[in-house]
């Protein structure tokens, strides 16, 4: 058995970096750019009022001032203001040549005779959004490998980017195996269970940026599993769920590992999890990347976790690397075994503010209801000692 840390680093070393494509921004979110991108223009490109007032030169301020115009967003004041004159603006206008503050429209009075009071004077400058405030021309705002939000989209929409150069998304194809195996809603015999492991490994992918191409559910025969498999061409990767270990039924090295010669490794001093299989799929069409999960629910999901985010991250070019938080022990935790635990956990916080995590008194590998109700994974490294209540323990958060 080969430790977590180093087959997470033979599985991504192996992987390919997926080209870039160019793609609308309108089609851009969650994607993962391949190159930094600049600004086009200066924002904002001039000088913009950030309320409704009057524009005015600040040593005119102490007398009445004569309104001489006014400007929208959109538009622009024509003249200069002049000493005693002002121009009525609203939110987002040009400020006028010639006027240097803003008094918000709460603390000045227009007099029947037509002339503007000041009742609050503004510090020079103030409410006045000076041309590049937020960005010049020329700025690399989005770095290379960000994956991109909301608030991406907007900015690189004011930075006049109506395309963007991304990673392509990887394709990964999820193959389930075995007899027992029936899809939801479909008829279940009376020796099956629904399969489950699929469609959460599906939106594990998507939700890390990937690409899931379902290839359904391959029989225990040497035949149908090397039919299904042959479904992956095109895709980057063939995850395949069960049948990884070395049992009489279990199909995956002499099929696809062309009898254990492509085979890397396929046993993980962890749990759950140890029977995971790394290696090359030998198909008709070439060689790829084959990553074989553990058959059991939370094994496969807690792998997915561990080594297919990392994959899914290493081939969109992003920092790949999983970095555990620390919380408390809200209980005792004995010693451990050479294998690496990851123990489903909740997390709490205690009455002092701090963060406690508490594992469920049961890690059976075949509870998917505990895996979703958990928050994280407490990490208990191999031959760890004992840890009392209120003593550190790494963790990783279950969200993507």
């Amino acid at each position: 058995m080969i430790p977590v840390a180093e087959a997470r680093t033979r599985i991504v070393s192996a992987l390919p970096k997926m080209a870039a494509e160019t793609v609308a921004l309108t089609a851009a979110h969650g994607r993962v750019l391949a190159e930094g991108v600049s600004a086009r223009r200066t924002q904002p490109p001039f000088a913009v009022s950030a309320m409704d007032g009057w524009a005015a030169r600040h040593v005119d301020l102490a007398n009445k001032l004569k309104p001489i115009g006014s400007v929208a967003a959109g538009g622009r004041f024509a003249g200069k203001i002049g000493a005693g004159e002002t121009v009525r603006i609203f939110t987002g206008a040009p400020v006028p040549d010639g006027a240097d503050a803003i008094v918000i429209q709460e603390d000045a009075d227009l007099g029947p005779d037509g002339l503007l009071t000041v009742r609050e004077m503004p510090k020079p400058g103030q409410w006045i959004r000076r041309a590049g405030l937020d960005f010049a021309e020329g700025d690399e705002l989005l770095p290379i490998g960000r994956q991109l939000g909301p608030a991406d989209i907007a900015l690189a929409a004011a930075m006049n980017r109506p395309w963007l150069a991304v990673r392509r998304k990887p394709r990964l194809a999820v193959l389930a195996t075995g007899d027992e195996l029936a899809r939801p809603g479909d008829p279940i015999g009376p020796n099956q269970i629904v399969s489950s492991n699929n469609l959460g490994l599906c939106a594990l992918i998507a939700a890390c940026g990937g690409e899931a191409v379902d290839l359904g559910i391959a029989r225990d025969t040497e035949a149908d599993l090397r039919e299904k498999a042959e479904a992956a061409r095109g895709c980057d990767m063939l995850l395949t769920l069960g049948g990884a270990s070395v049992g009489e039924h279990d199909l995956i090295h002499k099929v696809l590992g062309a009898g254990g010669a492509g085979i890397d490794f396929w046993r993980i001093a962890m749990r759950p999890g140890k029977p995971l299989m790394f290696g090359r799929a030998a198909l008709s069409f070439g060689d790829m990347p084959l990553l074989g999960l553990p058959g059991n629910p939370v094994s496969a999901l807690v792998c997915a976790l561990l080594f297919v985010k990392p994959a899914i991250r290493a081939m969109l070019g992003q920092d790949w690397t999983l970095q555990p938080e620390i919380a408390l022990a809200a209980e005792a935790l004995g010693a451990n075994d050479k294998r690496e635990d990851y123990l489903r956990a909740k997390l709490e916080t205690d009455d002092k503010g701090r963060l406690l995590a508490r594992p469920f008194a049961r890690q059976d590998s075949s509870m998917l209801r505990l895996l979703s109700d958990a928050d994280c994974l407490v990490i208990r490294p191999p031959l760890a000692p004992p840890v009392a209540a209120g003593e550190p323990v790494p963790f990783l958060r279950m969200a993507l």
